[in-house]
């Protein structure tokens, strides 16, 4: 009785270390490149936004295609932060309270201004002028990328540590100032 359950003990053993942990490890590391590989294309996406100072629904569907030859599925969240000057009041309902300042504010653009503007919902050629999104030399562009699907490294994770739920493997963050308004 001992003898036969260290043999199926060693055998269990055996198949773990000879074809579950390489599977994993395999996962694992398309899991990271998948990581490099986003990146990657986050990076490229906003500079190339933040050098030309406006998106076009060309530049952005080719993005979603870089991100797509992962595998994964993903959520992207854009935000465009505008600054702007308000004069400055001791009184807001007195506009004869104007202190002689300024202050800057922040105006936050996400996917739910950004997107009609380069889908809108007419028959608009995909090249034409009205469907660029403009942004302003000093703004602030931001992207960041997560999975949305259980990447294979996840799997194999969730199934080795007993099904503990994993967390998103596949994310980026990325953003900078607008540098030029190449329009």
């Amino acid at each position: 009785m001992v003898d036969s359950l260290s043999k199926m003990l060693a055998a269990l053993l055996a198949v773990l270390l000879l074809y579950i942990y390489p599977a994993a490890e395999a996962a694992n590391r398309q899991d990271e490149l998948s990581q490099l590989t986003v990146y990657n294309t986050v990076t490229n996406f906003v500079d190339a936004v933040r050098t030309k100072g406006y998106i076009t629904p060309t530049m952005y569907n080719q993005f979603q295609q870089e991100l797509s030859l992962t595998g994964n599925t993903y959520n992207t969240q854009i935000e465009h932060l505008h600054k702007k000057y308000v004069p400055a009041y001791d009184d807001p309902a007195n506009q004869q309270g104007f202190t002689g300042e300024f202050d800057a504010v922040m105006d936050g653009y996400y996917n739910e201004q950004i997107m009609p503007v380069l889908y809108p919902d007419n028959l608009v050629p995909i090249d034409d002028p009205s469907r660029k999104y403009f942004l302003t030399s000093g703004d602030s562009f931001r992207v960041e990328v997560w999975n949305t699907n259980r990447t294979p490294g996840a799997i194999f994770q969730e199934w080795l540590h007993f099904g503990t739920e994993s967390v998103n493997r596949v994310t980026a963050n990325y953003g900078g100032m607008v540098l030029n308004e190449d329009y």
